[in-house]
């Protein structure tokens, strides 16, 4: 359960509306506790990303990003890695934003500006195009729909051996009582600490970490056929009935779409 640490670039400037910095994060390394005095969107256009904010631990994918107001005392690392992309963000700019910490939902279009802007960091560019970037940035922040939250991530000791390993090894068939045997207490107390801490039962808890894990792997180009064998589905097709039915589109929408996103950002 050891992680390392990371710093932050020391000649990262402080944002004049955005600074963004891209870094990325090797597994099991994390930026320690500490706070800004602006603004941060924590994004990873590639893997997910940990997150502590509020005594509340959680998981995002791709899809998603977390608003930190000035101020905020965070944790930030991956797992199993991660291209990290950080948005810092002038006190005014984001004046309009929430006022706690707030998981976004991210559009195609706001993914492909943190790209741009992550491209252009540091350019001198007389026409403004930087200024024009920045301000959609902040447009498309504002226009965000919010989320409940991220995947619910545990702080115990004993529930963070449990959901570390289902996270690293999703087909792990494992029941609540095999569990509750390795760590040392009853399936019933299992139950109870997992519900209280999570928020959901654990059945519910394997069944979104095996959707984050999809969309993880699905994103770094694995086959519809191999990510279903490595989330533990006995074939394809269940696997692309249950991400229908979460994400709504089947696995080959969704890796057209991503496909589509990251040509668009080649060709630039």
């Amino acid at each position: 359960m050891t992680w390392t640490p990371l710093s932050a670039p020391p000649d990262a400037l402080p944002p004049r509306p955005i600074t963004m910095r891209a870094q990325s994060i090797p597994a099991r390394h994390e930026f320690p506790e500490h706070a800004h005095d602006w603004h941060q969107v924590v994004y990873a256009i590639d893997g997910v990303l940990m997150v502590t904010a509020e005594n509340r631990s959680f998981v995002i994918s791709p899809e998603q990003a977390v608003w930190l107001p000035r101020g905020v005392r965070h944790r930030v690392g991956s797992l199993l890695g991660a291209e990290f992309r950080s948005l810092w963000i002038a006190v005014d700019a984001g004046s309009n934003l929430p006022s706690a910490p707030t998981v976004l939902a991210v559009s195609p279009l706001l993914k492909a500006l943190i790209v741009e802007a992550a491209a252009i960091e540091g350019s001198q560019d007389a026409d403004g195009y930087p200024d024009r970037v920045a301000t959609l940035i902040l447009d498309q922040l504002g226009r965000a729909r919010a989320l409940t939250a991220g995947l619910p991530w545990p702080r115990g000791e004993r529930l963070l051996r449990l959901c570390e390993a289902l996270y690293v090894d999703p087909a792990d068939s494992r029941t609540s009582d095999d569990w509750a045997k390795a760590l040392g207490m009853s399936s019933r107390t299992l139950t109870r600490q997992f519900e209280a801490e999570m928020g959901s039962s654990l059945r519910s808890w394997r069944r979104r970490v095996r959707l984050l894990r999809a969309i993880e792997l699905l994103s770094s180009g694995t086959g519809v056929t191999e990510t279903a064998m490595q989330l533990g589905y006995g074939s394809a097709s269940a696997f692309v009935y249950a991400f229908r039915t979460e994400m709504g589109s089947s696995p080959h929408a969704y890796m057209r779409r991503t496909t589509g996103e990251r040509r668009a950002a080649d060709i630039r």
